[in-house]
């Protein structure tokens, strides 16, 4: 993993909306639209961060493909937690597998496999795996960038994701390659 991808959720030039330009009809743009990809394969997309939180981008506006929403995949190691965090944007995590919980503005939040978690505007939040053991996943969908798009620009960090790893999560690898995206050989992490 090189330095710039380990370091996403730091990153300081990070593309939230891209500029479209062209004719007044954007005929152009439309054709590019159109000639976009309709698939990316995951295993082209390396995850970045670690050791405790590894994100996976799907889409972004960088990438060209959709300016409305971002998509990606969050995977927490053995005990992790994510940097804590708020923005104006809501987003949408849905637990692909594992257990873990959400603090919300002071509150917490259990979640398992098959739960959907809400993370409401303008709420300072912190995603944690409560396995001391087994890692967890979440497949994320956030508007940001339509709402950055419209100028309801609040996002700050509290907290930035640990360094190190977590007690029980020390050698733990984020799943890159994998046949089964749910349990891999990690058996009923519910």
């Amino acid at each position: 993993m090189s330095k710039e991808n380990k370091l996403y959720h730091s990153n300081k030039e990070r593309v939230f909306v891209r500029a479209i330009a062209g004719p007044y009809n954007l005929q152009d743009e439309l054709l590019r639209l159109r000639a976009m990809p309709r698939v990316r394969k995951a295993s082209a997309i390396p995850f970045v961060d670690g050791p405790q939180a590894f994100s996976r981008h799907y889409v972004e506006p960088k990438d060209g493909i959709t300016q409305n929403f971002h998509l990606h995949l969050e995977e927490y190691g053995p005990g992790g937690k994510s940097q804590k965090h708020g923005h104006v944007n809501e987003a949408a995590f849905y637990i692909l597998d594992g257990v873990g919980y959400e603090v919300h503005d002071g509150i917490r939040y259990d979640w398992q496999a098959g739960d959907v978690a809400i993370v409401h505007n303008n709420c300072v939040h912190q995603h944690f795996n409560a396995s001391s053991d087994k890692p967890a996943r979440a497949l994320v969908l956030k508007t940001k960038p339509m709402y950055m798009f419209m100028n309801m620009l609040f996002q700050k960090q509290v907290e930035a994701r640990e360094t190190t790893a977590a007690p029980g999560g020390e050698g733990f690898q984020v799943r890159e390659e994998e046949d089964d995206y749910n349990y891999g050989d990690y058996g009923d992490a519910r």
